[in-house]
């Protein structure tokens, strides 16, 4: 177990601002302000190759007392200064965050000028489950922007919460756009495109003025450049960087000034975290249980924290898989000093035999 401490070189300031012409008035067109060219947003080359090393092992399978499997990954935790505290693997290779990019994306959308508070923002950068109040609010968004479900491009699908899933099937209900988890978030980019009047046909094209504010975002939050564009499962443009710089911009965006589009971010999630996530999801209890987190999980088993002293951190289980999440989270979590209840619930991982509880995932690090 490797621990080492290091201070960021390239992190923006708690509180910083965006330098001056990378925040467009409502209704204007940015410059093209980002490090990310014209021909990288529109050909990002080779996704970078994947580390020599193998990755250490963070959690074990164990079913009857038998280790069956284990999860391979990468994990880094920052203390309050912003430095490396401890790292396992490789935490400075480039990673797709998948959905723990959507508080990035949230900011974006309030840099263009889209007029977003409260529950709306927080599903902005949700994952939802789609239950009842999430699908309603997505809703009312397309509405008070003059737009119809028709105007989503993401991908129809069913709820991603299980139990909602079922209950959205036995009503006999289909796919839809608007049940699926991105949703929210692509509400929010077509209402910052009605601001602007910006094309609404074009709005997951990494060249648009909307992603191109994104990816000003990404990098000035994680001290990054990006190192790849590809999709996202809901076609949104999709930016790679490192776990680290991706921990240095949750803890950006909880020290950010007040009235900041990354700390409005921030604090709508906050304030409202079953808009985030769910009910029965790890990222609401958690911001429920632990005042001032921010949290938000990503597939491919990515997720990154910030606590609200600065302190944060990011991983990711090299599988994909989303068993091991939880009890490495919950472990990370205890390594950064974080001590309440909610960790042993989101830490819990059984596995069954039969209708009896015959093992776990347990992390080992």
């Amino acid at each position: 177990m490797t621990t080492r401490r290091t201070t960021p070189t390239t992190t923006p300031p708690a509180g910083s601002t965006p330098a001056p012409g990378n925040t467009p008035a409502a209704g204007n067109t940015p410059a093209a302000t980002s490090t990310v060219t014209d021909a990288t947003v529109t050909d990002a080359g080779p996704l970078p190759a994947a580390p020599d090393a193998v990755s250490p092992v963070l959690a074990e399978v164990v079913r009857s007392g038998f280790v069956e499997g284990r999860h391979r990954g990468s994990l880094v935790l920052l203390a309050a200064d912003g430095g490396v505290e401890f790292a396992l693997g490789d935490v400075d290779v480039p990673v797709f965050p998948r959905s723990s990019n959507k508080p990035l994306q949230a900011a974006a959308v309030l840099r263009a000028g889209a007029q977003l508070t409260g529950e709306r923002l927080a599903l902005a950068a949700a994952s939802h489950s789609g239950e009842a109040f999430h699908l309603d609010l997505v809703q009312r968004m397309l509405s008070e922007s003059g737009l119809t479900a028709d105007d989503l491009l993401n991908p129809a699908d069913l709820p991603l919460d299980r139990v909602e899933a079922e209950r959205y099937l036995a009503a006999g209900r289909v796919r839809d756009r608007v049940t699926m988890n991105c949703s929210g978030k692509h509400a929010a980019m077509l209402a910052a495109c009605v601001e602007n009047d910006w094309q609404l046909g074009t709005y997951l094209e990494p060249s648009h003025p909307l992603q191109r504010l994104v990816a000003d975002v990404v990098e000035e939050a994680s001290g990054e450049r990006v190192a790849a564009i590809g999709t996202d499962g809901c076609g949104a443009p999709l930016m790679a960087i490192g776990l680290t710089g991706l921990a240095r911009a949750f803890r950006h965006f909880v020290l950010a000034e007040p009235g900041s589009p990354e700390r409005r971010v921030a604090d709508a999630m906050r304030a409202h975290p079953e808009y985030v996530a769910g009910t029965r999801r790890t990222d609401t209890w958690l911001m429920r249980e632990v005042p001032g987190t921010l949290s938000k999980m990503g597939a491919e088993a990515v997720q990154a924290v910030a606590l609200a002293d600065g302190r944060a951190l990011a991983f990711k289980v090299d599988d994909g898989g989303p068993r091991a999440l939880g009890p490495v989270l919950a472990r990370a979590l205890r390594l950064l000093g974080v001590e309440s209840p909610v960790l042993a619930r989101i830490g819990r991982a059984p596995l069954m035999g039969g209708d009896a509880e015959v093992g776990e995932v347990r992390t080992v690090f």
